[in-house]
């Protein structure tokens, strides 16, 4: 049972032994894929210990039980726990996306709907704040378009996660890639009519080691303009804002919020990169056999994953039938118990997933 422990025990040595390595902390990039790494590593380690104690124990009240009864007690008490700990390791073990430990970046384009549709565009962004906030996470905005009522037409933040480690930015937004549909009347709608209208979500991991993607310079067109909408002193008297278009993919990235043009061209490889990534792994996915194509993780904005009815209070996540009658705490940060629903029915699929050959 377990075939991959010794090597990941031997994998976890290693690690050890790097991260006392003075000189790893000289190279920052490489310093933070070994911590991450050794986080990933260390609750499978700690069960993996768990396991073989109790398996021990197993086998020797198993033996003493044959002459007294108490241990036989005590080796079914066992028995129970080697099994809740084999559903653990096995879960901890399922094949998993390396990105989870990442941070991620969350982009938000309003669609149909115009204004009121520009309008659930800054609902959907105050959610993902709100949620962040609850995880003691950062929400830092790299790029956005606002709209005459203060909506956006389209949003860039990069959320980033808590140092003191647990649960990690991308690992738990991932899920949020999609078209997300909201019914209610708009601010706008003098007739107290309910309208349908709908926004896009694309979620990425935040890679900050730049040699996980490579991109070439030649590959690369590079266009500046003066920024628009509001801005303070200088933003929008400079050709400061910055246009990256990739040739190769067709992906064009924008940036203007900072009033530096370097800064916002820094912002804009940033995203750049981990839209690339994420295209990367859409590719790997469409490559691989059917059996092991996700049908809960998303970056795809074509596909309507959920719906927000305002009259009923309801909301609905399409791809695992989860419904519930809390949209207001969920518009205002409550998103857990429907990540946790996600999560699970990955988790599902990931552990009937073939081992790799």
């Amino acid at each position: 049972m377990f075939d991959q422990a010794p090597s990941i025990r031997e994998e976890f040595a290693q690690l050890e032994a790097q991260m006392g390595d003075p000189a790893l902390h000289q190279d920052m990039a490489r310093s933070r894929r070994i911590g991450r790494r050794y986080s990933e590593l260390t609750p499978i380690i700690k069960a993996l210990a768990q396991y073989d104690q109790v398996a021990d124990d197993l086998d020797a009240a198993e033996e003493l039980s044959e002459a007294d009864e108490l241990f036989a007690e005590e080796a079914t008490e066992l028995r129970a726990r080697l099994e809740q700990l084999t559903e653990q390791l096995s879960a901890l073990l399922a094949p998993r996306d390396p990105h989870d430990r990442l941070d991620a970046i969350v982009e938000i384009k309003s669609g149909e709907g115009g204004e009121e549709s520009a309008l659930f565009a800054s609902d959907l962004l105050r959610m993902y704040q709100r949620f962040a906030e609850t995880h003691g996470w950062k929400v830092e905005l790299l790029d956005e378009q606002t709209t005459d009522l203060g909506g956006y037409k389209s949003v860039t933040a990069a959320v980033k996660g808590s140092a003191s480690g647990g649960d990690q930015p991308y690992g738990l937004l991932k899920f949020e890639g999609g078209v997300h549909r909201v019914q209610r009347v708009p601010v706008t709608e003098s007739q107290g009519r309910i309208h349908t209208s709908a926004a896009g979500v694309l979620v990425t991991p935040d890679l900050d080691d730049e040699g996980e993607v490579e991109i070439s310079d030649d590959d690369l067109r590079i266009d500046v303009y003066r920024s628009s909408g509001k801005g303070g002193q200088g933003v929008n008297t400079t050709d400061s804002a910055v246009r990256i278009t990739h040739l190769p993919s067709g992906v064009v990235v924008t940036c203007q919020n900072e009033r530096s043009q370097l800064q916002n061209k820094e912002q804009a490889m940033r995203i750049l990169r981990s839209r690339l990534a994420a295209l990367a792994a859409e590719k790997a996915a469409e490559d691989a056999s059917e059996a092991r194509r996700s049908q809960v993780r998303t970056v795809d904005r074509s596909e309507r994953i959920r719906t927000y009815n305002f009259p009923e209070n309801r909301i609905a996540d399409h791809r695992i039938g989860f419904k519930a009658h809390n949209l207001d705490q969920v518009l205002d940060g409550a998103l857990q118990p429907l990540v946790d629903a996600l999560q699970a029915a990955d988790l599902a699929e990931r552990l009937q997933m073939p081992e790799e050959q």
